[in-house]
């Protein structure tokens, strides 16, 4: 876990010092998050900086999977590919201090590395890994109930996947029924190879590879076509009080009951000292509707006289500007607005959309425009589940974030998650081409936050701008691959210069073939990718779920000539991806948390290829968490004394059962001059002193000048030794400094542009539960 930045101001430290925790450079007013103190133009002067925290032991790791009918080749790609995540978290590889992978890698992660080498980061011990869909029912709605008596795709038996409840999903038969064995029968993996668990958990790795990929297939792909990606994650990790049922009453939605099972899953899973990471995965948009009042109505199907359900038109100035005021649907009061007579319909009530018009499969879709309403929650939700420290209830009253609070204050858990421990990887419908840092080679690794966040051109277009547009205002991609349409686009791909094709067109756009003819009831593709050999889909099978090669006469860029079929172009021999908008959108508010990914991935051949699969994604949510597992690394040069010291303060504040706090000196640790009142206060004055009851504040020691401080700015042991004995106290390590200030390989995994942090020997680490503030000199 972390410090969190601190909401008090600046102005209440002591004139000569600064807090240094959080992550957060202050570069004059207001402060802003960190990337370096060089690309925010920072002047000389206060700097704030996190320090050091206690090692994350625990890692709870959630998979978010659309099961809609277009999603098995997917899922069959990311159940190859999570199993890597995790082992490369539980065995991390050994390398030397130049960064070379031992010849001979350890079997096991409490197997010793080959002498010359170490860990790139600590083996993960505790891991608990869950699964889950993207189905949560009809919202109150008829579409997708609970049992469907006679599905195909089940051989004509029960299908039970419409609604998983925002429940663990667990379950060897995508149908339903038969169970997956989960730790304790809790719905979760748990993995454990020192077996401190009690019970102990998988100690095999093979053993839960196997186990996590038979989960995966599991979900399996013929679940609810409202995907509530967002929402079902929302549910289970989050929602302070998730519904037991949803009824219509009065023709509104009224959520009734609170979910106990949810609620006892999620707190068995969930430990709240815990890394939290979420893999998302869908090829297609967000379609978490709003679960109360009559929002419901857009997932209709029937009226209770067995005529469809289409709905109501817009009024006119939606087509123009969805945020005008006027901008409503035909079935609501105008109120101040001008009577518009396109809204009535002939029959005296409000107009309706024409069948063709309203497919119930694009209910989704364009909404404010195309319906004056947008019926889903919005995205800021979710930004601030996983990011805010309170959330609103079902009353919408401000309650405390279950991601951030200790369900349990009798357990003797103490510490808690902070919104930096929680990471959100998406693998959803974008081009791989716009995300990676090469659009020509995706094995050299996705965009990180800051590159996406950075300017593409002259004009100041980010490759947010490229993906998603500004969704508030209604403003549309750059790339016109990632603009929702039933009509064919024109344009060009301002990543790669790739145009936009007709299918008759003699050379193909490589990303997504070429548009295609639509009879309005689907949206034309973000991008596509072939499906491994052997895995084609003879699309007159009936029992097919998902198949996009059923029409004898199709233009799609999926499908291909089947020998099968007298030519026909029913073998669908690609996979495909919509505009993923939604899902992108709260991954731009979480900035720093969230890793960008394709699921249409730039090469199924080569298994072991860097950019293979779903292998970038991995690779870049594997590097993002071990950046918060190792120390943090300093964004700009202290001036040190001639001695290598700092003028500086490092205090630690913890719980101490009893209350009985001890400052040993022999461990580094004195009590706290009163001069540095104002700094306590202020340490004292966050949240997280409340809740993790911080009752013992220490100043911690800097190493003393001489054999002390020279081991410890030298030694790479830990603890580093000073005439045999180990040091105590902190030291400052700059091997950007000229000449460098202790050994460079002391900060050997810092980015090139922060070689330098303050080293806080194993001899004098942190006492759990607790955190560490750096105060500095701000000359």
């Amino acid at each position: 876990m972390r410090s969190r930045p601190f909401r008090t101001s600046l102005a209440l430290l002591a004139p000569s010092f600064v807090l240094v925790a959080a992550g957060l450079v202050a570069c004059g007013d207001p402060v802003r998050p960190v990337v370096s103190c060089e690309s925010l133009n920072c002047t000389p002067g206060p700097w704030i900086h996190r320090l050091e925290a206690p090692p994350v032991e625990k890692l709870d790791l959630l998979l978010a999977l659309d099961n809609s009918r277009s999603m098995a080749d997917k899922q069959a790609l990311l159940a190859s590919a999570v199993p890597d995540l995790v082992l490369r978290l539980v065995n991390p590889p050994c390398v030397s201090p130049e960064g070379v992978a031992a010849q001979q890698q350890p079997d096991h992660p409490l197997d010793l590395c080959p002498a010359g080498t170490s860990r790139v980061m600590p083996p993960v011990l505790d891991i608990h890994i869950g699964v889950l869909s993207s189905s949560i029912g009809g919202h109150g709605a008829d579409s997708c109930p609970d049992l469907v008596p006679d599905e195909k795709a089940c051989a004509g038996q029960a299908n039970t996947t419409n609604n998983d409840k925002g429940h663990l999903v667990a379950r060897l038969d995508a149908c339903g029924g038969a169970l997956a064995p989960t730790y304790e029968d809790r719905g979760f993996l748990a993995w454990d190879p020192a077996q401190s668990l009690l019970p102990p958990g998988e100690e095999d790795l093979a053993t839960l590879g196997a186990s996590l990929r038979d989960m995966v297939a599991g979900v399996g792909p013929i679940g609810c076509e409202y995907e509530s990606q967002l929402e079902s994650v929302y549910r289970f990790l989050v929602d302070p009080d998730p519904y037991a049922s949803i009824s219509v009453v009065n023709h509104r939605a009224t959520p009734e009951g609170t979910d106990t099972a949810l609620l006892q899953q999620r707190k068995a899973f969930l430990r709240p000292d815990s890394m939290l990471a979420i893999v998302l995965l869908s090829d297609e948009n967000d379609c978490s509707i709003k679960e109360y009042g009559q929002f419901y109505y857009v997932g209709m199907g029937k009226r209770p006289d067995g005529t469809d359900v289409r709905m109501p038109r817009a009024r006119k100035e939606c087509t123009i500007d969805p945020n005008d005021p006027c901008c409503k649907s035909c079935g609501q009061d105008p109120g101040s607005c001008p009577e518009e007579a396109a809204c009535m319909g002939p029959d005296g009530q409000p107009a309706l959309l024409a069948p063709e018009e309203d497919d119930p499969n694009l209910r989704c879709w364009d909404q404010k425009r195309r319906f004056g309403i947008d019926f889903l929650y919005p995205v800021d939700r979710y930004v601030k589940a996983f990011s805010s420290e309170e959330i609103q209830n079902r009353a919408g009253d401000l309650v405390p974030n279950p991601l951030f609070t200790d369900p349990d204050p009798n357990d003797g858990v103490w510490q808690t998650r902070e919104p930096r421990d929680v990471f959100f990887a998406g693998i959803v419908g974008v081009p791989w081409q716009d995300v990676a840092r090469d659009p020509t080679d995706l094995g050299k690794g996705l965009k990180s936050a800051a590159e996406i966040e950075a300017p593409l051109d002259a004009a100041g277009a980010t490759t947010w701008d490229v993906i998603l547009g500004d969704p508030t205002n209604y403003v549309r991609p750059l790339d016109p691959l990632m603009i929702e349409s039933v009509a064919k686009r024109a344009g060009t791909n301002p990543i790669t210069g790739h145009a936009l094709v007709d299918a008759n067109a003699p050379t193909k756009n490589p990303i997504n073939g070429h548009e295609r003819t639509i009879a309005g009831d689907d949206l034309q593709y973000a991008c596509i990718f072939p499906l491994p050999k052997g895995q084609e889909r003879d699309c007159t099978d009936e029992t097919l779920p998902g198949c996009d090669c059923k029409a004898t006469d199709n233009d799609n860029p999926v499908c291909a000539p089947n020998p099968m079929a007298g030519g026909a172009p029913t073998l669908q021999v690609r996979a495909k991806a919509y505009p993923s908008l939604r899902q992108l959108a709260v991954m731009k508010g979480l900035g720093e948390q969230a890793v960008v990914a394709s699921v249409c991935p730039a090469s199924i051949e080569d298994a072991s290829g860097p950019g293979a699969g779903y292998r970038p994604a991995v690779d870049a949510l594997h590097a993002r968490m071990t950046r918060a597992f190792e120390d943090t690394c300093l964004p700009r040069s202290l001036e040190a004394d001639p001695e290598g010291g700092l003028p500086c303060v490092v205090i630690e504040a913890r719980h101490v059962e009893g209350g009985a706090c001890a400052c040993d000196p022999s461990e580094g640790r004195g009590e706290i001059p009163p001069e540095h009142a104002p700094l306590v206060n202020l340490v004292l004055s966050d949240p997280q002193a409340h809740r993790e009851q911080w009752n013992c504040l220490c100043m911690v020691m800097q190493a003393e000048q001489g054999a002390a401080r020279t081991a410890c700015q030298e030694d790479v042991s830990d603890p580093p030794l000073a005439n045999g004995n180990p040091v105590h106290g902190w030291c400052y390590v700059d091997a950007a400094a000229s000449p460098p200030l202790g050994n460079p390989e002391l900060v050997s995994t810092c980015p090139e542009n922060q070689k330098r942090r303050i080293r806080i020997p194993a001899s004098t680490g942190l006492g759990s539960p607790g955190r560490m503030f750096f105060s500095c000199s701000a000359n």
